[in-house]
């Protein structure tokens, strides 16, 4: 599959702190959340964006030990944006988790 995030698939992803990544992810999320039911078009590729970065960080060697939390963070999101059935979460839900990552990546 071609990358949507080509300059950051191509390495600059993994100069990024984990703040910075979680923080970008957020974004993602946050636009998804502002697209959901008002613009398919736009909800949809917010959903793809934020699945790239998740995979892109979960692809990150740095990260080794965080694997199984960033994965359950992204298993929560799939749960999300399928109804969140399994968890009940929210995109907002997310989104306040996500809040202070790229919060702290800013300072």
């Amino acid at each position: 599959m071609k990358p949507i995030h080509k300059e950051l698939a191509e390495g600059r992803w993994f100069q990024l702190s984990l703040c910075e990544q979680l923080g970008n992810i957020g974004s993602e999320v946050g636009r998804a959340q502002r697209w959901f039911n008002k613009d398919e078009k736009l909800y949809q590729g917010a959903v793809e964006r934020t699945l790239e970065l998740f995979d892109l960080t979960l692809a990150d060697s740095r990260w080794k030990g965080r694997l199984r939390e960033i994965g359950r963070l992204r298993e929560v999101f799939c749960d999300a944006i399928t109804g969140g059935k399994e968890y009940k979460s929210t995109l907002k839900g997310i989104e306040r988790y996500l809040f202070p990552f790229a919060f702290l990546s800013r300072r």
